[in-house]
């Protein structure tokens, strides 16, 4: 069940999904300290930091796979703290993975009907799984969405075609595109563009862009990637980590301008520039403090 916002301890304004002063640790390992992040409706939203920086365990204290040892977590108003990860995406969230999670023997179109069932069409679930065609037709409700989708995420020509022969861009066009079935309100992106060439990248990019731009009800991305000149040319906000602590947070050209995040990158400029060759030019920095880092790293 989930439980109505106390006044005193939600987020102020609207957000799609919050965390507000998030800490996680793991015996005598500090993973996560005092970490706050939102994400707004209608938002792309980046999650960036070198490894160890305690992304993935944010990412699992978000969908309720882990639990802090304080701080809230909050879905469109609700405290999804205490939540499991079921409850959450019946209230809206989804999530992929680092790796794609698809049955080898279910075609793209198999994946987005079986999103949308999960969905619509619970009752369905034990029948499906004896024989995912079933004896019942779809609905002209579900053909049509599932079309509309297939569109959308530019999907139709391979519609039919087993998932066991695409290459992982897409691959991950099909998890993304199942999680969408679920009509979420956001998703959480786990290194969307990691092992993808250029030109597949650039194709999931334009898809996430259009995906939000399309939305009705005001979807939200939640991206964690570590290709960060992606993340700064399609993300509105930027939340950077780094030993377990958010040390900024900001515009794109913000986060290309702070000192605290070169400093994190061991002085790589090209993963802060605005493109992969050029350094960014002198700005001001952001207003979000450096946070001193603890004494053991996650």
């Amino acid at each position: 069940m989930t439980a109505l916002v106390d006044p005193a301890s939600a987020p102020s304004g609207a957000t799609s999904l919050s965390a507000t002063g998030i800490t996680v640790r793991f015996g005598g390992l500090v993973a996560l300290a005092d970490v706050s992040i939102d994400v707004p409706p209608g938002t792309i939203i980046g999650l960036v930091g070198p490894n160890g920086a305690g992304k993935s365990t944010l990412f699992g204290v978000l969908s309720g796979l882990l639990r802090p040892a304080s701080g809230r977590v909050f879905i469109g108003g609700n405290d999804v703290t205490n939540v499991n990860p079921q409850s959450r995406a019946r209230l809206g969230l989804a999530r992929t993975f680092q790796q794609p999670e698809l049955f080898m023997g279910l075609s793209v179109r198999d994946h987005l009907v079986l999103g949308h069932r999960v969905h619509y069409e619970r009752r369905r679930f034990w029948s499906d799984l004896v024989n995912f065609r079933a004896i019942f037709p779809p609905s002209t409700f579900e053909t049509e969405r599932v079309d509309e989708l297939l569109e959308l995420l530019g999907l139709t020509r391979i519609a039919n075609t087993p998932v066991a022969v695409l290459p992982l861009g897409l691959s991950r066009l099909v998890e993304v595109g199942r999680a969408l079935d679920t009509c979420p309100t956001v998703v959480l992106l786990d290194e969307p563009l990691s092992g993808l060439d250029y030109r597949a990248t650039e194709n999931l990019i334009a898809v996430f862009e259009r995906v939000v731009a399309s939305s009705e009800d005001g979807l939200s991305l939640l991206m964690v990637e570590h290709d960060v000149a992606s993340v700064l040319s399609l993300s509105s906000n930027i939340f950077v980590l780094d030993f377990g602590q958010v040390i900024a947070q900001g515009t794109p050209q913000e986060i290309r301008a702070n000192a605290a995040v070169r400093a994190a990158y061991l002085g790589d400029e090209d993963a802060v520039s605005e493109d992969h060759g050029t350094p960014a030019a002198s700005a001001a920095p952001t207003t979000t403090a450096t946070a001193t880092a603890p004494p053991t790293p996650s």
